[in-house]
């Protein structure tokens, strides 16, 4: 009997172990696809912003990195498309994330 119980025992505690190894191993796998995408997203930003622009982009994203994900997002789908010609310099990044930020303030709450 005691016997049984060990062995129903060491099976339940080698399939928690499996479990484990299972959902370390999907986790490894899924921080590596994020670091490629990101890496993939670096590198696109370094061929469409001037150092400035990027410089610009970086110190924002400490106090809004929201709207720099947002910012992001947009400069890459217009750089995949073919929409930008040149590279994004600081005065226009600037001028982008003035009107992204203005959007957002046009929000007014009325007490009645």
């Amino acid at each position: 009997m005691s016997g049984e119980l060990d062995a129903i025992k060491q099976r339940r505690l080698e399939q928690m172990q499996q479990q484990m190894a299972q959902q370390q191993g999907a986790a490894a796998q899924q921080a590596a696809q994020q670091q490629q995408v990101e890496e993939a997203k670096q590198s696109i930003l370094r061929n469409i912003l001037t150092p400035e622009a990027r410089e610009r982009l970086t110190t924002v994203k400490v106090a809004r990195p929201q709207l720099v994900e947002q910012v992001e997002m947009q400069l890459i789908s217009l750089a995949q498309s073919g929409q930008l010609r040149t590279k994004i310099d600081d005065a226009k990044l600037k001028a982008l994330l003035q009107q992204l930020q203005s959007r957002k303030r046009d929000t007014t709450i009325k007490h009645i």
